[in-house]
């Protein structure tokens, strides 16, 4: 089932990745933190930044580990096969705990709705990133924790603390689970290194290494409107603290509505196990950001989510004693809405035949973008990006952010400013299209087909 689970994701990343469909934020942002492991020094992005040391955005060392397959095949490739591999390995553990202890059918039903979960497919479709680690640690804990094996459950969840800042928040949430479960001090040292490990990286190392020497993203935990008109200070910041921690982890109803999807798999029957909790903070971090791209079901946020979710789905139906056809009407609940969301998310693309066919204009865009050197300084649109991000410093083009001057210059007419990621949109068409007329008149035209524009700055 790994192995079935593991090709059909290497399939949908490596084929929106060869259809253009990628982007700068994220997956070229990762693929230049990697190069900067393998190429020997701490990771920076020129997208982020000019030299932008990425230890300053998010807390992520155990990305150092993909170094070694990057030195293989240097490539975006890389990041998103290692990625389908690691969330494939997550449904082992999983699917044998419930095999074990529910039976063989269970097992299967339980592990295929894991491995096709619209959270996988989600984070899937969508780039490379650093939480595909967390996934397969969080399945091999929980499985070992919910079988009392709490040491082993320890060990595999320490090293969420290198995988992102605020991981270390659940790790401390495990350890409370492993005090309960009888043993204290393993619990406490748990506990204790979770705190600790988001508490040094919030406020030591990330700020040490931001150029604005603080957290760059204390500003999304705001009001989860986004524009909060109580006034800071006094009772004014009361009332907002008040409103973030109870109405706004509940509204807008898009909250309400993942949070609702996350459980029907589990026909919510997730709620009666404790190790739902272990995903407390993720969600009390999503839902209070003012950030609408964290509420909802697209991207990767729900990665960490589905084996957390999973888990508690497989200790409550052991603890109800569950069995014979309570199990099978469970199963058959679980199995049904797994695949009646799936149309939904991205693994559905697999069987839609426009994946297989690739646009024309592909080949033109890697034609053109084999004239620049391997070497040179770049600003392209933000789908290009990740086709560069191997072989030259590669920035997106028109972000204030971008290194200025680039001595290339690789632009989509085709593609509005606005449609380029959910990121990767510095600039209105106007504002575009007047960068575009400068840049023309400023630097060598060297092609112009099928939309893509290729200027060379001379000197």
């Amino acid at each position: 089932m790994a192995g079935a689970l593991f090709v059909m994701y290497a399939a949908v990343s490596l084929r929106l990745h060869q259809r253009m469909l990628t982007s700068s934020y994220d997956l070229g942002i990762f693929e230049q933190v990697v190069r900067s492991y393998a190429e020997g020094h701490l990771p920076v992005s020129e997208i982020k930044g000019q030299d932008f040391p990425v230890l300053g955005d998010h807390f992520s060392p155990i990305l150092v580990l993909v170094a070694p397959f990057y030195w293989m095949w240097r490539g975006a490739e890389t990041l998103l096969i290692l990625q389908a591999a690691l969330l494939a390995l997550s449904v082992v553990p999983l699917t044998l705990w419930a095999r074990r202890t529910l039976g063989t059918t269970a097992g299967a039903v339980i592990g295929a709705c894991y491995g096709l979960s619209w959270g996988i497919a989600s984070g899937v479709g969508y780039d490379f990133h650093e939480v595909a680690f967390a996934v397969p640690l969080l399945a091999l804990s929980l499985t070992a924790l919910a079988n009392d094996r709490l040491i082993v459950a320890a060990c595999w969840a320490l090293p969420l603390v290198l995988v992102k800042e605020d991981l270390g928040l659940t790790l401390a949430v495990i350890g409370v689970l492993i005090a309960r479960r009888g043993n204290r001090r393993l619990g406490m040292f748990a506990v204790a290194a979770g705190l600790a490990g988001t508490a040094l990286a919030l406020f030591v190392v990330l700020p040490a290494f931001n150029p604005t020497g603080s957290f760059a993203y204390w500003s999304l935990v705001q009001d989860s409107s986004g524009a909060s008109e109580i006034p800071p200070g006094g009772a004014g910041s009361l009332l907002d603290l008040f409103h973030r921690g109870t109405i706004g982890l509940l509204t807008p109803e898009t909250k309400v509505t993942t949070f609702a999807l996350l459980l029907a798999p589990t026909v919510f029957l997730a709620l009666r196990s404790p190790l739902l909790a272990i995903g407390l903070p993720t969600l009390m971090w999503r839902f209070a950001s003012n950030n609408a791209l964290h509420w909802g079901t697209l991207y990767h946020y729900s990665l960490v989510l589905m084996p957390i979710v999973f888990a508690a789905f497989i200790d409550a139906l052991v603890r109800r004693g569950t069995s014979g056809r309570s199990l099978h009407r469970y199963l058959m609940a679980s199995a049904a809405i797994t695949f009646m969301v799936l149309p939904n998310f991205p693994l559905f693309q697999l069987v839609q035949p426009e994946t297989w066919r690739t646009d024309p204009r592909v080949a033109t865009a890697h034609r053109l973008m084999n004239v620049i050197p391997d070497g040179a300084t770049v600003q392209v649109s933000d789908h290009l990006v990740p086709q560069l991000t191997n072989r030259t410093s590669v920035s997106l083009y028109g972000a204030e952010s971008s290194r200025p001057n680039p001595q290339w210059i690789m632009v989509d007419t085709w593609v509005p400013a606005g449609a380029r990621g959910w990121l990767g949109a510095p600039l209105s068409i106007e504002a575009e299209q007047q960068n575009l007329a400068k840049d023309l008149r400023e630097c060598e035209l060297v092609a112009r087909q099928d939309g893509f524009v290729l200027l060379h700055r001379r000197g």
